[in-house]
């Protein structure tokens, strides 16, 4: 006899935790390459330049004077890009545990060392975005609950995949 639905709060969290993160994680990678660049206001020209942004986020990584301008410049190439690809895997789902946990890892970091730099009274833009925003209180507060978002669903998928619902698992034996 077949159970009641195969949704349960696991897989609700789950759910959430993909669409949300992998939202956040796409428009993130887009923004740092494509949203206007506001230091750059008079020469509306350059305010669109894939080159330019890149630039301005090197310039916000810095800020944190944690790398080397070497590093930094190779994390600000290459850290849309990988926010990007990780946010649309997650949103397909294809092999979740991976991405969930990549996700969680970049997470993880991303509120280290915006703690980091908050309790260290740092005056900077967060880079979160691309766009310059302020390093707050709120900005901490906001990586704490997607970090905490991402460490669930990583649980749980985990769990899930241990653990499958008794329709699923009745699929998979079948086969």
């Amino acid at each position: 006899m077949l159970q009641s639905s195969p949704l349960n709060y696991r897989r609700i969290i789950i759910w959430i935790g993909r669409l949300v993160l992998g939202a956040i994680f796409v428009y993130a990678g887009f923004a740092k390459l494509l949203m206007p660049n506001t230091h750059l206001w008079p020469m509306f020209f350059l305010k669109f330049s894939v080159s330019t942004n890149l630039t301005m986020f090197q310039q916000q990584v810095e800020s944190y004077k944690m790398l080397s301008p070497e590093s930094a410049n190779l994390l600000a190439h290459t850290l849309p890009f990988v926010e990007i690809v990780v946010g649309l895997m997650l949103i397909v789902g294809w092999g979740l545990r991976i991405w969930a946990s990549a996700v969680t890892l970049i997470m993880v970091g991303f509120l280290a060392v915006v703690t980091r730099a908050y309790l260290s009274h740092m005056d900077i833009n967060c880079g979160c975005f691309g766009t310059p925003e302020k390093l707050t209180g709120m900005t901490v507060g906001r990586d704490a609950a997607f970090s905490a978002l991402a460490v669930l669903m990583t649980y749980f998928a985990f769990v899930e995949a241990r653990n499958p619902h008794p329709w699923n698992a009745a699929a998979t034996t079948n086969l």
